[in-house]
C-alpha cells in the first residue's frame, strides 16, 4: 500500500555498458552521506518556516489536486500553513487543497499541530492516510462545538469510530504507517501538549487499489 516505491541502485561501468546493483542484486541499504554541495539531498524540511530566498512549499510536499492558490498561505502567519476553506465538498477525496507527501517504507511516521482558533461549523481539519480506503485523525466543527475524530475507510466506507469533545483551541495529532512485510497497518494518535501521546480510534487496514493510483 506504499504504493511504488522509489530506489536508489548504484551503477558501475564496464566495457562501456551500466551495470546496476552489487552482483546482480540490489542491496538492501547503501551508505550515503549527507549532502553538503550546491544540491540538496533526498531529504528535506518540511516546516513552513520559510526564507525570503526559497520556495514557499519545499519539494516534499505536494497538493493532492490542482491548488486554488486563493485559500492557502504561508507569509500570512510566518511559520505556519494557514488553509481556509474554499467551497463546500461531499467528500474527503474531493477536498481540492490537500496537502501532501509521500510515506516512506518499511515505516514512517508523521506529525503535525493544528490551530483550531478560526474552524468554523463545517470545517474538518486534520492528519489524512490517503488512499481509496483512507484514514484520519482530526476535528469537525459541528452545532458550535469541536470534536476531535478518527475516520476509518478500510471497509470501504468512511466510518467516524471515535469522537471526543474537544474545547482546546490547538491540538497536536500523529499517525504511524507499517508497511514491514506487506502489515500495511497505520496507527493514529492525539496530544494536547505535543508530548503524551494518546491512541485514538482503530487501526487503518492499508491496501493498494487501481481506482485510487499511488
Amino acid at each position: 500500500s506504499v504504493g511504488r516505491i522509489p530506489y536508489l541502485v548504484p551503477v558501475k561501468w564496464e566495457d562501456g555498458w551500466p551495470v546496476l546493483g552489487v552482483d546482480g542484486k540490489v542491496p538492501e541499504t547503501l551508505n550515503l552521506p549527507a549532502s553538503k554541495g550546491y544540491m540538496p539531498g533526498i531529504v528535506t524540511s518540511d516546516e513552513f518556516t520559510r526564507k525570503k530566498t526559497d520556495a514557499a512549499l519545499p519539494l516534499a510536499w505536494q497538493w493532492n489536486h490542482n491548488p486554488d492558490h486563493r485559500f492557502w498561505s504561508v507569509k500570512q502567519r510566518p511559520g505556519f500553513l494557514r488553509l481556509t476553506t474554499g467551497r463546500v465538498d461531499t467528500s474527503i477525496l474531493m477536498a481540492r487543497n490537500t496537502l501532501t507527501q509521500r510515506t516512506f517504507g518499511p515505516e514512517s511516521s508523521a506529525s503535525t499541530f493544528l490551530d483550531l482558533s478560526n474552524l468554523k461549523d463545517g470545517d474538518h481539519a486534520g492528519l489524512l492516510l490517503l488512499q481509496k480506503n483512507y484514514g484520519w485523525v482530526g476535528v469537525k466543527a459541528e452545532g458550535g462545538a469541536r470534536y476531535l475524530v478518527m475516520v476509518n475507510a478500510s471497509g470501504g466506507k468512511p466510518e467516524e469510530v471515535s469522537r471526543i469533545p474537544l474545547t482546546q483551541k490547538g491540538i497536536y495529532l500523529k499517525a504511524d504507517c507499517d508497511f514491514r512485510n506487506r502489515t500495511d497497518k497505520a496507527y493514529f494518535y492525539y496530544s494536547l501538549d505535543g508530548k503524551d501521546w494518546q491512541p485514538i480510534g482503530s487501526v487503518l487496514q492499508m491496501s493498494y487499489t487501481l481506482p485510487h493510483f499511488m
